[in-house]
């Protein structure tokens, strides 16, 4: 199908004026959308539509700018999604409406989706994932069928990394080093090795042990799939792109999905699909927006009075990884403190170089830990050089239940500190494959209600005791000579704002029982919500193909289809799952030249 753009009707964002049809609309325009779009329109023989609920990246310069990652959440990008109150963790979170006990759930609602609010960190996760993923059930999902493309996609801008292969180098999507300080390599990266644990690449053979930071990232500015996909191929005659569109429902006639309904500009859109519907709308949205098109568990459905057209487990299997957080003092003063940041110089050096401190996120380093290399790793570590300082200190209490005293007291250990010229970095401490299951599920039926969403953190036993084992590893790392030198002994201020654990005695398991059940926050990683499976998998969304069971013309692409989450960051997997869901779209197999190297890794 051929048609021209009438340039009138367009700006820079996209499309104003609708088709009535289109071969293939795709909903949501998030990580794993803008590269669909991207992929599919490369066909000058169809059209496409994606829709987006947002507007355009570009409204807020901040999302440009890697360190500027933190001030995205909670801004009119992010769909500001909380959880309902969690019986087992997130304790003494608290928000100004004391909603106790309630994480918050940042999610892209911009072009570029998450992508465009993340940290920018490039992990693909453990070969072992996948593998995994394909033994139970998931055909033509092992690594090596995945490695193409993730290949395929990357631009690697890493020196040290040029001549691997495993990274690729004609992809969209550029991946630079996240260095940010002389830490990485000067502390981190030795006290790691201290305990045993190599420097490595951990996108590379190998994931267990340290690895410089992998930022999208590209001349300083945050390459998201909106940058790096959407925008080079906007000027394609049959590409549309639409903004501000809220889907409602996927149009399902004798289960088969003939359009989408929306509203744009609070007038209601239907527009129809010639070959099939993509929810690409993430591991939140995509079950939502199922649902309310009458896909998912019966008995929900029709207790909010949803026509039931396929009975599905569509929001189980929910899945986030889940974290605590521990500080440490360092007297050399190369941590980036917002003081430091703002100076006139690292604003120059950026806007005239993209250099500088405000090029990197300065969460500069990541770890994996696990004693058995044949296994995914149970553990990751992320290394945050920044400080937090008494000026950025009540964003950061004001979301626990600590009374002013205790604030206070907060604020002068932090001046006391400054003074002495003592700044803190900070270790996440992850757990990558909980054992506890969440859901989504629909308030209402009611289209612009948001979705109950439950992780059910640290329900199982297990995942409290493996995220103490990490704990325990960082621990280790405050009585490394590396760390001592500069004066990183481990700290646990937060503890002075925990009197439910005062009673268990200091170090104890007891006490990091509680600790972590107090101080508990979400990695920004859900995922499985439409799961992938096997024809007679009952727990199946979708097949491997990442068809809806059940209908025709009707497939999920994004994070909610993986079986299992991966082990880290999962920015880049929904980046393949993409790319490798274009080729079954179109039929055709755009790595096979490459898959004859990658079968050796």
């Amino acid at each position: 199908m051929h048609f021209k753009k009438n340039s009138s009707n367009y700006n820079q964002d996209g499309i104003i004026s609708l088709n009535s049809s289109y071969d293939y609309i795709i909903i949501g325009a998030g990580s794993a959308g803008c590269v669909l779009a991207n992929r599919l329109s490369e066909d000058q023989n169809v059209s496409v539509l994606i829709l987006e609920a947002g507007g355009s990246e570009q409204e807020n310069p901040n999302i440009s700018i890697p360190v500027a990652s933190p001030t995205l959440p909670l801004s009119k990008q992010d769909w500001q999604f909380k959880s309902v109150p969690q019986k087992k963790a997130c304790l003494a979170l608290r928000d100004q409406a004391r909603n106790n006990n309630r994480s918050a759930w940042p999610r892209g609602r911009v072009l570029g989706g998450s992508s465009s609010l993340n940290y920018l960190q490039y992990v693909r996760g453990s070969r072992h994932d996948y593998d995994g993923w394909s033994t139970e059930g998931c055909v033509g999902w092992s690594y090596k069928d995945v490695l193409p493309y993730f290949i395929k996609s990357e631009n690697i801008k890493i020196p040290e990394l040029q001549n691997s292969d495993y990274h690729g180098r004609e992809g969209y999507l550029s991946v630079s080093d996240g260095t940010a300080t002389p830490l990485n390599k000067e502390v981190y990266a030795r006290a790691m090795e201290e305990l045993g644990y190599p420097t490595i690449d951990c996108n590379g053979r190998s994931q267990i042990g340290y690895c410089p930071s992998q930022e999208t990232a590209q001349n300083g500015e945050r390459s998201s799939t909106a940058k790096a996909y959407l925008r080079p191929v906007m000027g394609r005659n049959n590409l549309h792109v639409s903004l501000n569109s809220y889907v409602t429902k996927i149009i399902i006639k004798d289960k088969r999905a003939t359009g989408v309904s929306f509203v744009r500009n609070n007038i209601k859109h239907e527009i129809m699909a010639n070959k099939e519907v993509i929810v690409s709308a993430g591991a939140v949205n995509s079950p939502r927006i199922l649902m309310l098109s009458g896909i998912g568990p019966k008995e929900h459905l029709k207790s909010l009075g949803i026509p039931v057209v396929v009975d599905l487990p569509v929001g189980k299997n929910l899945q986030d990884h889940v974290m605590t957080l521990l500080e440490f003092h360092d007297n050399t003063s190369r941590v980036a403190t917002q003081a430091k940041l703002a100076s006139p110089m690292n604003i120059l050096k950026y806007l005239l170089f993209g250099t500088g401190s405000l090029s990197k996120t300065h969460a500069e380093g990541t770890a994996f830990l696990g004693s058995n290399r044949s296994i995914p790793p149970e553990i990751q570590l992320h290394f945050l050089t920044f400080s937090f300082h008494p000026e950025d200190a009540d964003v950061f209490l004001n979301s626990y239940n600590i009374d002013k005293k205790m604030k206070e007291g907060k604020k002068k250990e932090y001046q006391q500190n400054i003074d002495r010229n003592i700044e803190t970095f900070t270790i996440f401490s992850i757990l990558l494959h909980p054992k506890s299951r969440g859901t989504i599920s629909l308030k209402s039926a009611d289209p612009f209600d948001p979705p109950i969403i439950n992780p059910n953190y640290l329900d199982h036993p297990d995942d409290i005791e493996t995220l103490m084992n990490g704990i325990r590893e960082v621990l280790k790392l405050g009585d490394t000579v590396t760390f001592k030198k500069i004066g990183a002994s481990s700290q646990d201020p937060l503890e002075l704002y925990a009197p439910q654990c005062e009673s268990h005695k200091p170090n104890s398991d007891d006490y990091w029982i509680c600790r972590i059940r107090q101080y508990t926050y979400t990695m920004y990683h859900p995922t499985s919500t439409c799961r992938m499976g096997s024809k007679d998998d009952s727990t199946a969304v979708v097949d491997p193909e990442l068809r809806l069971r059940g209908t025709k013309n009707v497939r999920v692409v994004d994070a909610s289809v993986m079986r299992n989450i991966i082990s880290g960051n999962t920015n880049a997997a929904t980046i393949m799952i993409a790319e490798k869901a274009a080729d079954m779209i179109r039929n055709t197999d755009s790595v096979k030249s490459m898959r004859e190297k990658t079968d050796k890794l």
